[in-house]
């Protein structure tokens, strides 16, 4: 019958699993709960393809439990019922370790029913997502458990795995492999050891008079190495790094950052991340930034892709290298406090709107002073409201632009 490379090759011990040094490495935590024998509830996070599921069946192995391997997208509480009746019979004389892969798939009900049966230790679980626990998982279940981060395989790791999964594939018969093959696949799978060795049994499989060539590698693993999800981690994760790369005045990494967005087709995202940027970050250091990278996106967005990308990636180094200010974000965020925390107060009379019969009857508008009438097109008069007579909530930038906005005004008001 016919056997996948992936499971001809599935690690047998911790040794053998690839990367994940900082757990399993000989002074890792995970590792050393593992040879404890005594093993809590855990929650496995990271992208696919990066061994969860293979360490889980190892712990199973090391502490002779029953392996019950449920899929939250098709289980449902009755199978979890369903282990629970086998625990007391001979099938699992030392207990059952419950793997269940994908636990974001469950209901708040569905997580919260897992708690009845965790709690009394007959049952292990281990759970695994590929989604930020922190933000999937209720906190019922967060804390009953212990959360390991498991990490893409870097290349070296990698380059290792694939050059014995080659070696294995070929086994005894005469295909050459071109120079390369194994460094590509180590690089373009982005970390997802699963999916290279799927590259190399296809390569195999396929190989022609030539062998493995590294085109064929080339195809075989086109933008395999892109993790990306409009809805998931990676996007959010992506666009926080555009971001604080461009504040942080890194236009490498900028564009980096905007070369993913844009290489998953997501340019809305990026268009609208980067109209913030100008405000956020740039904001009064450079006022024109906005403008400008208004009319990139606008540019972008007739033009569409690939072409986009110019425009784009010309707002991006322009943000990146651009001077930086946040002081009216600041500002707004002390006037939004006092405005939600109540401290209002009542319009000043001479600052209401008077262009309405009665309005004078009212004592709206009666003394105010026109500043245009005046020299430097300023006078002294209140605008806040008396509670909130003083209040500064916006503070001069030490950037070029602002420090000549106060000087001015400093000047003109004495």
């Amino acid at each position: 019958m016919y056997q996948p490379l992936a499971d001809k090759l599935r690690p047998q011990t911790l040794d053998d699993v690839v990367g994940q040094r900082h757990l399993l490495g000989p002074n890792g935590l995970l590792r050393r709960v593992i040879e404890s024998g005594n093993i809590p509830n855990l929650i496995f996070y990271g992208p696919s393809g990066v061994g969860k599921t293979t360490v889980a069946s190892i712990i199973a192995k090391q502490t002779d439990r029953k392996l019950y391997h449920l899929n939250a997208t098709t289980a449902g509480i009755a199978d979890i019922k369903a282990i629970i009746d086998e625990l007391d019979t001979f099938l699992a004389p030392n207990g059952a370790l419950v793997y269940l892969d994908e636990i974001q798939y469950f209901n708040k009900k569905q997580q919260q029913s897992l708690l009845e049966f965790i709690e009394t230790g007959k049952m292990t679980l281990v759970a695994s997502t590929t989604e930020n626990p922190y933000f999937y998982i209720y906190n019922a279940i967060l804390s009953r458990c212990t959360v390991f981060e498991f990490k893409p395989v870097g290349p070296t790791d990698m380059k290792r795995a694939v050059e014995r999964a080659l070696a294995l594939a070929i086994g005894e018969r005469d295909i050459p492999v071109e120079d390369g093959v194994a460094a590509h696949i180590a690089q373009a799978v982005g970390g997802d050891v699963r999916k290279a060795l799927g590259a190399v049994e296809l390569l195999v499989l396929g190989a022609g008079e030539s062998g493995v060539t590294l085109a064929d590698a080339e195809q075989a693993a086109q933008r395999s190495h892109m993790r990306y999800d409009r809805d998931g981690d990676s996007h959010y994760d992506i666009l926080s790094a555009l971001q604080k790369s461009i504040r942080g005045s890194d236009p490498d990494a900028a564009l980096h950052y905007l070369a993913r967005l844009l290489e998953a087709g997501d340019m809305i995202s990026a268009a609208r991340r980067m109209l913030v940027i100008a405000s956020e970050d740039v904001g009064l250091a450079y006022p024109q930034c906005v403008a400008i990278v208004k009319a990139c996106v606008d540019s972008a967005f007739q033009l569409g892709l690939p072409e986009a990308r110019i425009p784009l990636a010309e707002a991006a180094v322009l943000m990146a290298t651009a001077p930086k200010s946040n002081s009216a974000l600041m500002g707004m965020e002390a006037a939004l406090a006092d405005v939600r925390a109540g401290r209002t107060g009542d319009i000043p009379a001479h600052i209401r709107d008077a262009h309405y019969g009665g309005a004078a009857k009212l004592g709206r508008g009666l003394t105010y002073r026109y500043p245009h009438d005046f020299p430097h097109h300023w006078t002294a008069q209140q605008y806040l409201p008396d509670e909130l007579k003083g209040a500064r909530y916006y503070e001069y930038g030490p950037n070029k632009t602002e420090q000549a906005a106060k000087a001015y005004w400093e000047k003109i008001k004495g």
